[in-house]
C-alpha cells in the first residue's frame, strides 16, 4: 500500500487548489464570450461577402458598360460633327449634300437611341452604386464590431494569461520536492478524474466527489497509519485527512 509523508500528502491539497485554478483559467480562456461574438462575426461576414462580392460585380460591370456607351455615344456625336462641317463648308455637291443630310438624319435617331440607353446604363448603375454602399456600410460595421471583439479577447487572454503564469510559478513552488510517488499517483488519478487527483476528508465526505463514505469505510480511513495513502472508495481520489492538518 503506497505511502508517503504526512507533511507532503497536507501539502498535496495545495497542488490540486492550484491545478484546479489553472484549470478554471483555462476554461475561462476558451470560454471568453469575445470568442462567441468573434464567432458570430465571422459568420455574419461570410454570409455578407458573397452578397458584397456579387454587388461589386454588378457595379463594375454597368460601369464598363456606361463607359462603352459613352463611347458609343461620342462616336456618333463625333460623325455627326464632321458631316455638319461637311455641310457648312459648302464644297459638296447636290448629291453628295443629300447623301450627307440622310446621315445626319440617321446619326440623330442612333444617337437618341444610344443615349437612353446610355441614361438607363447610368440609371441602373446609380441604384447598384447605392445598394452596394449599403453592403460596404454593414461589411464596415462588422469589421468594426470583430476588431473591437479582437482586441477585447486579446486583453483578457493577456489578463488570464498573466494569471496563469503567476499560479503556475506558485505550482511548481509547492509541488517542489513532493514524494515522487505520491505525485506520481496523484497526476495520473488527475488525468483520469477530470483535473483532480486528491481531496480533503472533511467529516465523513470526500471533497472532491462530495460523496460520504459508509462507516466502514470512513473508520478504514480514519485509522490507517498517517503516512498511509487513503484512497476515496468513492471516486478514487487520494484522501488527505484532516488529522494531517
Amino acid at each position: 500500500m503506497a505511502t508517503a509523508p504526512v507533511e507532503d500528502q497536507r501539502r498535496l491539497l495545495e497542488v490540486q487548489a492550484l491545478d484546479t485554478r489553472l484549470q478554471q483559467l483555462a476554461h475561462q480562456r476558451r470560454n471568453h464570450p469575445a470568442l462567441a461574438t468573434i464567432a458570430d462575426l465571422d459568420a455574419r461576414m461570410r454570409d455578407l461577402h458573397g452578397s458584397l462580392v456579387d454587388s461589386r460585380t454588378a457595379v463594375a460591370d454597368l460601369e464598363r458598360e456606361v463607359t462603352k456607351a459613352e463611347r458609343d455615344v461620342e462616336q456618333v456625336r463625333n460623325r455627326a460633327t464632321r458631316d455638319q462641317q461637311r455641310l457648312d463648308a459648302g464644297a459638296l455637291g447636290a448629291k453628295d449634300a443629300t447623301a450627307v443630310m440622310s446621315e445626319l438624319e440617321s446619326l440623330a435617331r442612333r444617337q437618341n437611341v444610344l443615349e437612353e440607353a446610355e441614361l438607363e446604363l447610368m440609371e441602373r448603375l446609380e441604384a447598384h452604386q447605392e445598394a452596394l454602399a449599403k453592403v460596404e456600410a454593414a461589411h464596415g460595421e462588422l469589421v468594426s464590431a470583430q476588431e473591437k471583439a479582437i482586441a477585447e479577447r486579446d486583453a483578457a487572454f493577456a489578463e488570464i494569461d498573466g494569471t496563469a503564469a503567476g499560479v503556475t510559478a506558485e505550482r511548481s513552488k509547492a509541488a517542489e520536492g513532493l514524494d515522487a510517488g505520491l505525485v506520481t499517483l496523484y497526476d495520473r488519478l488527475r488525468a483520469q478524474l477530470g483535473g483532480s487527483g486528491a481531496a480533503a476528508l472533511n467529516g465523513n465526505r470526500c471533497e472532491g466527489c462530495r460523496l460520504e463514505l459508509n462507516a466502514g469505510d470512513l473508520a478504514a480511513a480514519k485509522n490507517a497509519a498517517p503516512e498511509q495513502v487513503v484512497r476515496c472508495e468513492e471516486c478514487g481520489r487520494i484522501l488527505v485527512r484532516a488529522a494531517q492538518g
